[in-house]
């Protein structure tokens, strides 16, 4: 099947995209990923419906193709085409990329390149695209990628993209260094280019009705679901968490308002997905799970905490036939769970599992980080303990998985400035864990500890990277050219200017230094709560 042919096939099966012909501003949205991953992003549907409610833009999206289209487009050199209406990329005088993985980036590249769009920003004339990108990726650490984009969207989109697009949508007749500086001139955006004090995030202060939901129903995205957002942000704390700090404050949506989404979900038929960064957070959650359990409509959640799991939920995740229940320990001691402020003790875990096998539910799969902050091997042994202690409680006949990753240290953490673990250690934790667990047939994945170290290195690194990135686009290569390249590794200073220093999240270092020392110490944050001014998060303007 040819490009066009697979591109018109999947619109086929879509209900909701918006093909706009005839429109003056073209904006091509990309995700960075395959069509599957992509469509599950409810970021990308949100921008999409941004972008095309305005008269003057139309807004089409490509994805990275697939293995079989990729190799095809490769060896014919066939430009990769838009999905509304296969027009090539370089055509789209404004690209925008959203981001949500560092892994990711050698896929920005990928299309770029596919696109036929100089890779360089600075090689880019007045007749190129203006390349713009936000999502996480860009809110938190921009420098990797500022060789390669002329924009960065910091924050939540819903507040920036009007502001944006007025941009944009006026500067025909200008030259592109004049509207890169009106873009800089935007609350929220960073241009490489142009030299601006500190960028400030963007974000809600109190969530929009209706909520974040899916625009564009199909039946081929990994999550084969009507996403609706059920609360943005989140306030435990978790010391490893990027998102936790950076999407400050958490912020929910009133009960009316899930239920008015849900009935106008039911009428595709699809699964209900909730999402948030810890659904079971949401203070109206069992009254959403009743509601649509009694609807005769299925459910699922992005996530939820052992400690704020309710019956409600487990059963109605169990009617809505979930096979596995997902919990995050994060690692197997009390005295780890401190060090990163997890929250939750071995008993929530035990009663997570004891709720799921009153349900019905007979996998649980349970997430781990080894190579944190202050861990020593003996921390590691205790995530065996734990695994083996689940075994015995849960018995032969059901499924137990561990999956481990390895920690990779995140910008705007209070783990910023420490090391990462090195791949020696990193495989001897992996190879302790499923050792330990092998003889009771607990099933162990193991994440890749190379990728695990690029992604570290892209997540902390410098604008350095951008031409490492240029001059060795491939996972592999980009290894290679990284052997002498240690400082991404090694502990940041705690007086260093770090290349993310040119945003401002609404916090300080000093925040973040005590919140270090407080893990040290194993001392526990409280989460937020009315009238908390300890970040400043709340204050801030």
């Amino acid at each position: 099947m040819d490009q066009t042919t697979e591109l018109k096939n999947i619109l086929s099966r879509e209900l909701g995209f918006a093909i706009k012909r005839g429109i003056g501003k073209k904006f091509a949205l990309i995700y960075p990923n395959v069509y599957r991953v992509g469509m599950s992003n409810l970021g990308m549907h949100v921008v999409y419906d941004t972008i095309n409610r305005r008269a003057e833009f139309s807004c089409e999206r490509f994805f990275l193709p697939d293995a079989r289209l990729l190799t095809q487009l490769e060896r014919s050199r066939e430009v990769l085409l838009s999905v509304e209406t296969q027009t090539p990329l370089f055509k789209f005088p404004i690209i925008g990329f959203n981001i949500s993985f560092e892994l990711d980036y050698f896929n920005v590249l990928k299309i770029l390149q596919l696109g036929r769009v100089k890779l360089r920003a600075e090689d880019r004339g007045d007749l190129d695209p203006i390349v713009i990108a936000g999502g996480p990726c860009a809110t938190f650490n921009p420098a990797p990628l500022s060789t390669i984009i002329d924009a960065f969207v910091i924050g939540e989109g819903e507040v920036i993209m009007p502001n944006l697009l007025d941009v944009l949508s006026s500067s025909n007749g200008l030259s592109r260094r004049e509207t890169l500086e009106n873009l800089a001139a935007v609350d929220g955006v960073f241009v490489p280019s142009i030299r601006q004090s500190k960028v400030k995030r963007q974000w809600l202060k109190e969530l929009e009705a209706p909520p974040a939901h899916t625009v564009i129903v199909n039946d081929n995205s990994e999550l084969d679901m009507y996403l609706i957002e059920v609360a943005r942000g989140c306030g435990r704390h978790c010391r490893f968490c990027m998102a936790g700090y950076c999407f400050r404050r958490p912020r929910v949506h009133s009960l009316d308002t899930i239920i008015d989404q849900i009935e106008n979900a039911a009428r595709f038929g699809k699964k209900i997905g909730l999402m948030g960064a810890a659904v079971s957070d949401y203070p109206y959650i069992d009254e959403v799970c009743r509601f649509i359990i009694d609807n005769g409509l299925k459910m699922s959640v992005a996530s939820f905490r052992a400690d704020s799991v309710t019956k409600t939920l487990v059963e109605s995740l169990a009617a809505s036939g979930t096979k596995t229940l997902t919990i995050a320990p994060e690692a197997g001691s009390d005295r780890m769970r401190a060090v990163i402020n997890k929250g939750i003790t071995e008993d929530h875990v035990f009663n997570t599992v004891e709720l799921g096998l009153a349900a019905g539910i007979r996998h649980f799969r349970l997430y781990f980080m080894i190579g944190l902050p202050f861990e020593t091997l003996d921390d590691v042994s205790e995530i065996v303990a734990l695994g083996n202690r689940l075994k015995d409680h849960v018995g032969e006949r059901v499924r137990l998985t561990l999956s481990i990753n390895a920690f990779v240290p995140k910008p705007f953490t209070p783990f910023q400035w420490q090391p990462m673990a090195d791949r020696k250690y990193i495989e001897r934790a992996f190879d302790l864990i499923k050792t330990g667990l092998k003889r009771r047939g607990v099933e162990v994945i193991t994440d890749s500890s190379r990728s695990a170290i690029i992604q570290s290195i892209l997540a902390r690194g410098g604008r350095e990277l951008g031409d490492i990135l240029l001059a060795a686009p491939e996972p592999k290569s980009f290894a290679r050219a990284l052997k002498d390249a240690e400082l991404p590794l090694k502990p940041r200073g705690i007086d260093e200017e770090l290349p993310w220093d040119v945003l401002d999240q609404g916090f300080d270092r000093r925040y973040l230094l005590d919140e270090l020392k407080r893990a040290e110490a194993r001392q526990s944050t409280r989460p937020c709560f009315d009238g908390c001014k300890r970040c400043g998060v709340c204050d801030w303007s």
